[in-house]
Formats: structure tokens, sequence, C-alpha cells
């Protein structure tokens, strides 16, 4: 017989006009050459040996034809002339009462014609030359066309599926994960609904690699990541780097800053300030002047990483608040008297 028909949509040789419209939107959903473009030429063969195979069973003499005689028969137009008698006749005579036209001639429709058909929501006319106008079909696609005509190659007239929205998800990140770099794996699950309507529920693990230096509000997106719904291309997937507060230091761009509480004899006589960096490192940084109240210590090349330059870091900044005694006793006062005076008249 050739090609099998019926195999190629998967339906059975008693099927209804319904049951090979419900078979062919299943695959054409799936082998439509716009929703396959890393498999196109493939898939364009697929879908056009789907629409022949709907074209030919949906139509009664050519179903009847192919039935009797087999795919040669029916694309050749060589159609046996009527039997003496009905004995013998295949068990699935699609007419038992009606012998084919020996006129018969095959004449294939357009792929792009039965896809629009049969995803449209009302049958279009005959005529090819009604007015273009835009039309929305039930695979969820909307694209302009005269009416009842299309040509999946030609992008005037392409299905171009939908995108989803955009979904966006925070990404709590400590200042450490900022400072050094980070990798976060992030559990999704994503629902995946077939061109009949079943869903199901896909879990998939997503690997985030944090640079170092990234800031607040960048985003990383991962394409397509979103649910699947049929005619719909799935939503990218976008995670937003948020910035989790840190018990000693905060950022303001590339530089870091730390709050330094100083008494006030050690902003007068000097004092050495112990950090611990985002990266763990113990600095050592020796104060020798006179603080005054409001003074910001700059120290070059200790605040976070460049992003576009990872050699390089921003600046630590030590701002300082000095701790004024709450009282002091006499002596403390003479003596204190006795010190800043001698230092002035030095």
């Amino acid at each position: 017989m050739g090609v099998d028909y019926y195999n190629i949509l998967k339906v059975n040789r008693n099927a209804t006009n319904e049951d090979l419209k419900k078979a062919y939107r299943r695959l054409a959903m799936i082998w439509h050459p716009d929703k396959n473009p890393k498999n196109k030429r493939e898939a364009e063969a697929k879908f056009k040996q789907i629409s022949e195979a709907y074209d030919v069973l949906t139509d009664s003499q050519k179903r009847q034809i192919y039935d009797l005689y087999g795919e040669e028969a029916l694309k050749s137009g060589q159609v046996p002339p009527p039997p003496s008698s009905s004995r013998g006749a295949p068990s699935h005579y699609y007419h038992h009462n009606q012998h084919p036209n020996p006129n018969f001639r095959f004449n294939p429709r357009d792929a792009a014609d039965i896809y629009n058909e049969v995803f449209s929501d009302s049958v279009p006319p005959a005529s090819n030359t009604a007015p273009s106008r835009s039309r929305t079909f039930k695979d969820g696609f909307s694209r302009t066309t005269t009416t009842g005509v299309g040509d999946y190659g030609n992008s005037s007239s392409s299905a171009t599926p939908r995108k989803a929205a955009p979904v966006e998800n925070t990404l709590p990140c400590s200042l450490e994960d900022l400072y050094k770099g980070a990798k976060k794996k992030m559990k999704i699950a994503r629902k995946i609904t077939d061109s009949s309507g079943i869903a199901r529920d896909l879990d998939e693990i997503l690997t985030i690699e944090i640079k170092p230096g990234w800031k607040k509000g960048t985003k990383i997106t991962f394409p397509e990541k979103g649910n699947l719904d049929p005619g719909i291309i799935p939503a990218d997937l976008v995670f937003v780097v948020d910035e989790k507060p840190h018990s000693v230091y905060s950022r303001d761009g590339n530089d870091l800053i730390i709050e330094q509480d100083i008494t006030l004899l050690e902003a007068l006589t000097g004092k050495t300030i112990e950090l611990t960096t985002l990266d763990g490192r113990n600095v050592m940084i020796p104060v020798t002047i006179i603080i005054k109240p409001g003074y910001e210590l700059i120290v070059p090349n200790e605040g976070m990483p460049i992003s576009k330059e990872p050699r390089n870091k921003g600046n630590l900044r030590i701002k300082f608040n000095v701790i004024y005694p709450s009282r002091l006793t006499a002596e403390q006062k003479i003596e204190l008297r006795r010190a800043l005076g001698g230092a002035s008249s030095s």
C-alpha cells in the first residue's frame, strides 16, 4: 500500500472525521515548522506528511480509493474498472455500494491551508480572493492571512506563536557571595501541558553562577524555562539578585562601608583597627592621625570586586563615631587641661 496514512496519524481504520481532526491537531502542534526552528527541514517534511494523511482520510473519495487500491493508485489516478461483483473486496471498503470515479485525479491540498482550517474558529470560505485580515486561531497563534489561505514558509502569513511574559524570582545573596562569587542550585517545578490538555509536573535543577562584584538588581535569565502550554512559547525564567543585610559591612556601589566606634582618647592618641574581610582575611589598619567627629578613612582596593574589572576593587570606607565620656572627675579635668594646654603651647 505504500504510505500508511492511518499509522501516520496514529488512528485506526474506522476513525471518524472528528477522530482524524483530534489526531491532526495533536501532531501538527508538535511538528509545525515554526515550533521546530532548530530542526526545521525534518519538521517541514513531517508536517506535510501529516497534512497529506489528514487530507486523504477526511475526503470521502480520496479515502475510498486509498482504502481499496492504495497510495500509488490514488496519486497516479490509475483506478481499476468496476468489478463484476463485490466478492473479494477489502473489508475496509469505504463505500460498499459505490465504485470510485474512474476519472478521478488526485489534487492534494496545501499543508498551510489545512492547518489554518483545522485551527481556525470557523471554516474558511472556498474563495481565495477575500481581503487579508488578522485572525486568531485555536492553536493560540495570531496571524494575518487572506481568508482560508496561509503559507507557513512565508513570513507575511507565518504562524507566529505568542511568548508568555517573563517570570521573575528574587535570588537572595549574602555579601560574601557577591564578594567571592558562588554557585547556587535552584529547584524549579514546570507544568507541561500537551495538545490534548493533559498536564504533568516536571522538576528541574538550575545552576546559577554568581560572579564576584554583582550588584542588587542583576538579572540572570533562563530562556523558555516557564510552563509549557500548546501554541505558546514558554516564558523566560528570570532571577533577580537581592542583597541580604550584613552584620558588619554595608555596600555603596563598589565601595564597602564600616562604622567604627572610637573613644575620645583613641581619637586623640591613635589606634590600630582590626577587621576581618568578606573573604576571611585579617587586616590591621593603623590610625595615627587625630580623628575628628564624622571623619572617614579611605582604604583603597579593599572594597567590592568590580564585576567588569575583576582584578580591581572599590574602596573600604571607615566612618568613625567618636564616643565622648559622659562625665569627668575633677582630677581628670585637671590632667586633661594640663595635657591639652601643654600640647597647644608646644
